[in-house]
């Protein structure tokens, strides 16, 4: 659902805009105030997991969630509905690193990739559906159900978590205070910046101001005696955390990059309407949930790396052939053929990755490297995002099709980035004694 949302609203958008009467502005809005809630926090609600247990912790950030998407449905404005949104944001960070987290928890080391493998088609499906739903819903009924489905599923989780999910023996010590302000100061900074930065020239200002806040939030994890810090700099010791969590920066960074042009392309160049424009992903939403599965028992029986270096390289070629194909001005439906190319790569990327990252790690730092590995692929989707709306707002090439083609190169160097990620990673012996 957290995930869906992300998506969902792109293809509805034009909808919201004329219903509602807002203004370029505030619709940019709608999904940058979803982002900043939900990205901000992380760091810390991942951690919260941990002092409070991510049982506790879901089913509040769900029931939030659920109540906020109500909310968004019956919005009569576009100031109500970016209320809205950031509530549900918020929620989404509350319950986001807990799914991870209790995976860390209940499987151990040698059935974690079978179970991610389940995490990562859902994560992986529900992305890729969003601009499918939208279109299908705002074709066939009208945008606010693509937020009342939502509250139907939220209800579901929560009593299917209440029943079934066991709860785990929270931390004893307090979580400094001071690292959460510092925190939340320099993520705030950081992606707000990020976001607006085409808007105004002071807001550059702010990426001093985050980096001072980041050095002091860093010099604080070292020094802080007699409760926990919020991010433990042990985590970083392990060579697979770190590299992994560049190689997701990068996924982030190229699944927000490339569904933006791609469909603005086909439905303002090509004039494809929302239902068809979404139907285009298909083949990478179908092959996605499919393949998940099968690669998450793969990554139980050998190493992650290679299946993740697999992922990303495939990607890479997916997102190059659709900037071919823009640029060529080919007809639209040969996209599907690029977008088999990003469903078989897709599942090869998000199992094996989180793997990789999060396997090794002890259960008293799960909420907390969740809540990092997170934040690194919601800031690398805020990245994209505000990447991609600067690309296409300069004048690149005779015809709107070569700014689209030109707005996806990103995409593709920081996939070849993931990729160097994927191989710099360590290898997992297989003979660890489980977490």
């Amino acid at each position: 659902m957290i995930l869906l949302d992300q998506t969902i609203v792109t293809v509805a958008t034009p909808a919201i805009q004329k219903d509602l009467g807002a203004d370029y502005g505030q619709i940019v809005w709608i999904t940058s105030v979803y982002l900043l809630c939900f990205a901000v926090p992380l760091l810390v609600t991942g951690r919260l997991g941990d002092r409070w247990g991510p049982k506790r912790l879901y089913i509040a950030g769900m029931t939030l969630f659920t109540v906020a998407s109500l909310w968004c449905g019956l919005a009569g404005s576009i100031e109500q509905l970016i209320a809205a949104r950031a509530v549900q944001g918020l929620g989404a960070s509350l319950l986001s690193p807990q799914t991870m987290s209790v995976i860390n928890r209940v499987f151990p080391r040698e059935r974690r990739g079978s179970a991610l493998g389940v995490w990562g088609a859902t994560a992986g499906l529900s992305t890729l559906l969003g601009p499918i739903l939208g279109g299908v819903i705002t074709s066939a009924a009208s945008w606010h159900w693509i937020f009342f489905i939502n509250v139907p599923i939220g209800v579901v989780s929560v009593v299917m978590v209440y029943l079934w999910v066991p709860r785990f023996k929270p931390s004893d010590k307090p979580i400094d205070g001071v690292s959460i302000g510092l925190s939340i100061l320099a993520m705030s900074a950081l992606i707000f910046a990020i976001q607006e930065v085409q808007r105004a020239w002071w807001i550059w200002i702010l990426f001093p101001v985050a980096a001072v806040c980041a050095f002091f939030f860093i010099r604080r994890q070292a020094r802080v005696t007699g409760r926990d810090p919020l991010v433990p700099l042990s985590l970083f010791e392990r060579r697979s955390f770190t590299f992994g969590n560049v190689s997701i920066f990068t996924m982030g960074f190229a699944i927000a990059g490339m569904m933006i042009p791609i469909m603005l392309y086909v439905q303002q160049v090509r004039g494809l309407d929302p239902l068809y424009a979404g139907l285009l992903m298909t083949p990478m939403s179908v092959l996605s949930f499919l393949l998940s599965p099968l690669v998450g028992r793969a990554t139980d029986r050998m190493s992650p790396r290679p299946l993740a270096m697999t992922g990303f390289g495939l990607m890479a070629v997916g997102v190059a052939m659709i900037a071919g194909m823009i640029a060529a001005g080919i007809n639209v439906w040969w996209i599907l053929l690029a977008n088999v190319v990003l469903g078989v790569a897709s599942p090869l990327i998000w199992a094996p990755n989180s793997t990789s990252t999060l396997r090794d790690l002890p259960g008293s730092m799960a909420g907390a490297g969740s809540g990092v590995y997170n934040s690194t692929r919601q800031l690398g989707s805020v990245t994209g995002a505000a990447v991609i709306g600067l690309i296409l707002q300069l004048p690149i090439g005779d015809s709107p099709g070569i700014a689209f083609a030109v707005s996806l190169v990103p995409a593709v160097i920081l996939l070849a980035v993931g990729m160097w990620g994927a191989t710099a990673s360590r290898e997992i012996p297989k003979n660890n004694p489980p977490v």
